[in-house]
């Protein structure tokens, strides 16, 4: 493997193609402001390095990025790449990653809007993220130990696994296909809505109207803060282990709750259960 050490780059395409190169402690910046360093690259490596220039990785295969840096300015700085490893490294520019596949994020911090669209198979472990739209569209996802803040998250998500996560978040999970989140917080209004095939487990739920439109809802063994008109026109089975502020209109299913502040049922085809003070037996 050929090495390339303390250099500066600014060039446009300035390791343009490159396969088997191992890149440590240089910096992409300067006058001549060049974009796509690594495009259509193979096997590279790249460890301690900072980016300030837009694009770096696009079109690129089995790409390992640790302990390095991207800053503002480092736009859209991976895309339509496959087979990617990420460690200990910042990604603070819009856009940071879309249209990749099999993706693994370990110790990252991402500062990023609009991340991780249109990705396929990802795996994300001990990170932090600041993003709007995070994730969108994207499919295969395994989480744990994320913490995430920002609006709009995982929205029309499909084939996801999240476990020990913190989200403060708003609009997340809408329009999700197959998505299980475990022992996990989840801080925000409108959870949830018109998602299929999701199920909450030991987690926390906290924030206005969550949860409607939902078919296939399942919660086991879950606390509910400051969650009023829950469950409105959804297909539920929840066993919650904490008092509820209200709940409005499940369609369909059972509720066990141990208390509920008022239970609105005000359109004919809601049908669903409530069970007040009694244990659920759906786990």
């Amino acid at each position: 493997m050929d090495i390339i050490a303390n250099k500066t780059f600014d060039e446009e395409r300035a390791l343009y193609n490159a396969h088997g190169l191992l890149v440590q402690d240089c910096t992409f910046d300067g006058p001549a402001d060049g974009e796509s360093a690594f495009k259509e690259g193979q096997g590279i490596q790249v460890r301690r390095c900072f980016f300030n220039l837009r694009y770096p990785f696009w079109h690129d295969k089995g790409a390992v990025i640790s302990d390095s840096e991207m800053t503002q300015l480092c736009r859209a700085a991976l895309w339509y790449s496959e087979d990617l490893e990420i460690a200990g490294s910042k990604l603070h520019g819009i856009k940071a990653l879309r249209e990749c596949s099999r993706v693994a994020m370990r110790d990252c911090d991402i500062v990023s809007p609009e991340f991780g669209w249109s990705t396929d198979t990802i795996q994300m472990e001990g990170c932090t993220a600041e993003s709007e739209y995070f994730m969108m569209r994207s499919s295969h996802l395994t989480f744990r130990d994320v913490q995430m803040k920002g609006k709009y998250s995982f929205q029309y998500i499909q084939d996801a696994v999240f476990d020990h996560c913190n989200f403060d978040t708003k609009d997340a999970f809408w329009h999700g296909k197959n998505i299980t989140v475990r022992d996990s917080v989840v801080k925000g209004e409108y959870l949830a809505w018109y998602s299929e095939d999701i199920t909450f487990e030991r987690c926390k739920i906290i924030g206005t109207q969550p949860l409607c439109y939902c078919k296939n809802l399942r919660l086991i063994d879950c606390e509910m803060i400051g969650t009023d008109l829950a469950f409105e026109r959804s297909e539920v089975e929840a066993a919650l282990t904490a008092p509820i502020d209200s709940i409005k209109n499940p369609l369909s299913g059972r509720i066990y709750v141990p208390a509920v502040g008022e239970i609105i049922r005000d359109l004919e085809q809601a049908k669903g259960e409530v069970i007040v003070g009694a244990q659920c037996c759906c786990a």
